[in-house]
C-alpha cells in the first residue's frame, strides 16, 4: 500500500502577520520554516507556504461555480479530512466564530459522493473548503 504524498501550496498574501495567525492560532496549523516575507505550515499533513504579495499586484475577481445548489467559489483549496476530525474542526471554527460562506452541512446525501463539507474565507479573502466522506473509498466515485 503506498502512501499519499503531501502536496505543496503557495499563496500570495497582503498582509502576512494576520494570516499568520489565521492559520497558525485559527486553524492550528503549525508553523515551520519562515523568512521575512514567507511562512511555512504544516497544513493537516501537507505544506502550505503564505507569501508577501507584491503591493503592485491586483487580487483577482472571485468566480462562483453552482453545486449542488451553492455558490461554490473558484479557486479554492482545503484538506479531505477523516469523518471525526472534521467534526472536530467545524466545532473549533464555531467556537472561534469564523465566517462560513458555505455553512457545514452534508452533501450530496444518499449518494455515492456523500461528503460533510464547509467553505469559509482566510483574512485575504482566499477560499478554503474542508470536506470529509463518510465512507473514504468513495472519493473519486462517479
Amino acid at each position: 500500500m503506498s502512501t499519499l504524498s503531501p502536496f505543496h501550496l503557495a499563496i500570495p498574501v497582503n498582509d502576512l502577520n494576520m494570516c499568520r495567525n489565521f492559520y497558525g492560532k485559527v486553524l492550528n496549523c503549525p508553523e515551520g520554516r519562515s523568512d521575512e516575507h514567507w511562512v511555512d505550515f504544516n497544513f493537516f499533513g501537507h505544506q502550505l507556504v503564505i507569501h508577501q504579495r507584491p503591493e503592485a499586484e491586483n487580487q483577482e475577481n472571485k468566480v462562483f461555480n453552482p453545486v449542488d445548489g451553492k455558490d461554490v467559489p473558484v479557486p479554492h483549496y482545503g484538506v479531505v479530512l477523516h469523518w471525526e476530525e472534521w467534526q472536530k474542526l467545524k466545532k473549533n471554527l464555531k467556537g472561534k466564530n469564523v465566517n462560513f460562506i458555505i455553512e457545514p452541512y452534508i452533501r450530496f446525501q444518499g449518494e455515492p459522493g456523500e461528503q460533510a463539507t464547509m467553505f469559509f474565507l482566510d483574512p485575504e479573502g482566499n477560499a478554503l473548503e474542508f470536506k470529509a466522506f463518510k465512507n473514504m473509498s468513495n472519493l473519486f466515485s462517479k
